[in-house]
């Protein structure tokens, strides 16, 4: 594991360790109040390791192997001591695994350990992206004088609740990760990666969806059954949702996402909530997904995190740093959203046009939306390997998504914020789903996705088209002059989204799928549009 800890520490061009000479202490017991213990490994350099500001990560994932040897390693050859932690019911920790309603008291209850004990100093930092990102929101609001900065990544407060929205139910992400933690401490899982990503795919076509995780890995998993039932409102998820406690942070936060992650909509809500309560915090948006990042946060934890650990500011920078795509560059902004840019309606016309201007009477553009074939996800926000941006020629040739572009630009349109669309739209059912994609057409006609989003609707049917709010991830893109923007309507991104069946029934039980004859109108009374927050680049 030390020759792979190496490899990856090259790989992501780290500066060079203070030393490579580790002491592992495994399997501390860390004593909960409820009379559960969490173990624990720590990882110090063998000479003064005690008194180093210390990283805490707290993870479901296992605190060894290449876990240890990819966080652990790195962190504490460059100046920290580190404590990894498994959650309870997971990898020796006792108690039961009920994934991320208890790791408000766990993670209180382990922060009072920590500081108790004779080798910690008077500096912690809490660190770790996705779900060791959202145990430091969970007591971001009460943290010990000894917590020195937060370092969360790809992650957001109120975890889960984004992909159970009521208007749209993400499939892909919470089924895959169900499946991961259900199965990570069987025997040889880490072996058996490649087979068991292609079998989880597989079972995300069962119908009905309830038997699917049996048909992934022979088993019954909770989270995927209750997620399958309960929406973001139900009481099922109390306790799930931290974004109250943002806004009472009191010490530094570096916030770093992805503009393809699955958390970001919530990861920019979380760091508003900072701006607007005058917190001390900052932001970085890079090109990334979920599962595919650069050394952002190990450089983030060597520079913010050990500064203000040792009282001291780190180099200076601009709140917002966001790598502008298209553009291909970093740029500074004060806040998030930038200012000086305003929302612009490009409003879908007749004949696949895309433009500025008020439509004209026109019919409708039709087509139908078959669940038992349904639309594929490309790319995109997903947690899996050919998400973020792809060409999306193949898609676009698909009867079931319509296209609307605009002329070459002639001049780079810039934008920088939150994206929308409002989508006229009818179907011969009530229940339907509406996906608007933004995509950059460059100058070979290759069509590159932006951003995305989905709007389930339940009154689609009869002869009143109905107006579809879609909110779309948030970006931050150039289009270049000579390339054209377009949008993609259509029903679907299986599995990314659950097919829609047509029939309202609950996802978990629906075996019978209906196809849908839907419109999508553009005149003067169904001004169907994408609102792009946008300004003219200097």
């Amino acid at each position: 594991m030390h020759l792979i800890s190496r490899l990856i520490q090259r790989k992501l061009k780290l500066p060079p360790p203070v030393t490579r000479d580790l002491v592992v202490r495994r399997d501390l017991r860390v004593p909960m109040p409820d009379g559960v213990d969490l173990l624990a490994n720590r990882w110090a350099p063998r000479e003064g390791g005690d008194g180093l500001p210390i990283a805490l990560i707290r993870t479901p994932y296992g605190r060894s192997g290449i876990f240890g040897a990819a966080m652990a390693r790195p962190l504490a050859e460059r100046g920290y001591q580190v404590l990894i932690q498994s959650t309870r019911g997971g990898f020796g920790s006792g108690g039961t695994f009920d994934p991320m309603r208890q790791e408000r008291a766990d993670g209180l209850a382990t922060l009072d350990w920590l500081v108790k004990q004779p080798w910690a100093g008077d500096a912690i930092v809490l660190f770790g992206p996705s779900y060791l990102g959202y145990v430091q929101w969970a007591v971001a609001d009460q943290l010990p004088p000894q917590v020195k900065a937060v370092i969360p990544q790809v992650t957001e407060s109120a975890l889960t609740l984004e992909f159970l929205r009521a208007d749209g139910l993400s499939l892909e992400t919470p089924f895959v990760w169900g499946v991961l933690v259900g199965i990570q401490e069987r025997r040889l899982a880490i072996l058996r990666q490649a087979f068991q990503a292609k079998k989880t795919a597989k079972a995300l076509r069962t119908l009905p969806l309830a038997d699917a995780d049996r048909a992934a890995f022979g088993g019954r998993s909770a989270y995927i059954q209750d997620m399958l039932t309960n929406d973001a409102a139900s009481s099922r998820w109390s306790g799930f949702d931290h974004r109250d406690r943002v806004a009472g942070v009191s010490v530094p936060v570096s916030s770093i996402g992805g503009w393809y992650d699955i958390f970001l909509p919530g990861q920019l809500r979380d760091f508003q909530a900072l701006q607007d309560a005058g917190r001390p915090a900052r932001l970085t948006v890079g090109p990334w997904t979920h599962v595919e990042f650069d050394n952002t946060p190990f450089l983030e934890a060597l520079g913010f995190g050990l500064a203000h650990a040792r009282g001291e500011q780190p180099p200076p920078r601009q709140p917002v740093r966001l790598y502008v795509t298209g553009e291909e560059a970093w740029r500074g902004f004060d806040t998030w959203p930038p200012e000086g840019y305003a929302p612009q309606r490009f409003h879908l016309q007749a004949g696949g046009q895309l433009g500025t201007g008020e439509p004209s009477e026109s019919e409708p553009d039709r087509y139908r939306y078959d669940p038992a074939d349904p639309t594929p996800a490309a790319g995109g926000v997903r947690m899996v390997k050919d998400s973020g941006r792809v060409d999306n020629t193949a898609l676009e040739a698909r009867p079931d998504v319509l296209t609307y572009t605009t002329g070459p630009l002639a001049e780079d349109v810039e934008a920088i914020g939150e994206v929308g669309a409002e989508i006229w739209f009818s179907s011969s059912l009530s229940h339907a789903d509406v996906f608007v994609r933004l995509c950059d057409v460059d100058s070979a006609g290759r069509s590159w996705n932006v951003c995305d989003g989905l709007t389930s609707v339940t009154d689609a049917d009869g002869d009143t088209p109905r107006r579809v709010t879609v909110r779309l991830w948030p970006t931050a893109h150039r289009f270049r002059r000579g390339h054209r923007i377009r949008v993609q309507v259509s029903s679907g991104a299986f599995p990314r989204y659950a097919r829609n069946p047509g029939t309202g029934e609950s996802p978990a039980t629906a075996t019978t799928m209906l196809a849908a004859d839907q419109k999508v109108h553009h005149d003067p009374a169904h001004p169907s549009a994408i609102i792009l927050p946008t300004r003219t680049p200097a």
